[in-house]
């Protein structure tokens, strides 16, 4: 396993895979990954990522373009390659998302497909919001998803 890391505005990620990029990880939250004893850190890998990463960060880059490997159940996939065609500054809800994959009564099911998002940031789950609009979990916290969404110029809905 290869890997490296990323200073981002919203923390240090950890970037890693072995043939492909398999997973982007937040320093805190759920879905917290450390490298093991045998990883090799190796950047060069991970220059296409790292440099798209950039780009989006400074709101030069809206869509990724990356070579990259995703290891789940069918179902999951089908979320994750929805969650990809997402556009930048847009929210979608779980319900959506649920629809958009051909199972209107799976949004829980969909809830926890996003929750198992190998690539946060490249498959952009942190678009997918309550349906009131309100923030809902996210692996690298509310905060995160919050900033994510900020940079993408997305504005909260107005109390009611």
């Amino acid at each position: 396993m290869f890997f490296c890391y990323y200073d981002s505005p919203v923390g240090r990620l950890l970037v890693g895979g072995r043939k492909k990029l398999e997973y982007i990880c937040f320093p805190e939250g759920s879905s917290v990954i450390s490298p093991a004893s045998d990883w090799i850190e190796d950047p060069r890998r991970f220059s296409d990522t790292l440099s798209q990463l950039d780009r989006y960060f400074n709101n030069t880059l809206t869509r990724f373009s990356l070579n990259y490997a995703l290891a789940g159940t069918p179902f999951q996939r089908r979320v994750w390659q929805a969650l990809a065609r997402v556009p930048y500054g847009t929210t979608l809800s779980y319900g959506e998302l649920a629809r958009q994959v051909g199972n209107p009564r799976a949004a829980r099911a969909v809830g926890m497909a996003n929750a198992r998002n190998p690539l946060p940031i490249v498959i952009p789950c942190h678009r997918v919001i309550g349906k009131n609009g309100s923030l809902t979990g996210f692996g690298g916290g509310l905060d995160v998803k919050q900033q994510l969404l900020a940079l993408e110029g997305w504005k909260p809905p107005a109390p009611a």
